[in-house]
Order: C-alpha cells, then structure tokens, then sequence
C-alpha cells in the first residue's frame, strides 16, 4: 500500500490508532494537496469556516512544520474542500 492509499478515508487531526469517521459527525473530503484525501469532521465549525475554508496545520506543506494549507469549499454542494494553496 503506497502513502495516498494509507491516507485515504483518514480524518485529519485523528488518533493514529482510530483514523477513521465516527457515526453522528458531519466530514468533506479535502481534495488537492498536501491533505489530499483526507476527511475533515465539519461537525460545530463556525459558519465563516464553513463558507469560506480552513487553514490546516501540516507539516508536508510547502512551509514545513507550522505551515497551513488553506482548503475551501467547492460551492456545487459537493461535500469537498478543495486545497487553495499553502501559506506560513
């Protein structure tokens, strides 16, 4: 199994050892990206996140540790956050 097929159905920001979704929680899928592949839980975001995006810790961004990639959502209705592009 290669790193995208690991990451796929992973939620970001979960325990190594329980990565996937949990029954009651609300997930996008991120597409593009460092983060490609992975479920974000949307559950109790703010509104602003939801419309506008996210800006995620990662540290196999273009900035490293500490860096963020920022991920919007699509607009169609899609349950997906496209990646914007990585700031510091």
């Amino acid at each position: 199994m290669d790193e995208l097929e690991f990451m796929r159905g992973r939620v970001y920001g979960a325990d190594h050892d329980d990565p996937g979704p949990r029954a009651g929680r609300s997930y996008v899928e991120l597409a593009g990206g460092p983060l490609d592949g992975l479920l974000l839980d949307i559950t109790g975001r703010s509104g602003t996140e939801l419309r506008e995006g996210v800006g995620l810790r990662t540290e196999i961004g273009r900035y490293g540790a500490g860096g963020r990639a920022v991920y919007a959502p699509r607009g169609d209705g899609v349950p997906v956050y496209d990646w914007r592009g990585d700031v510091p």
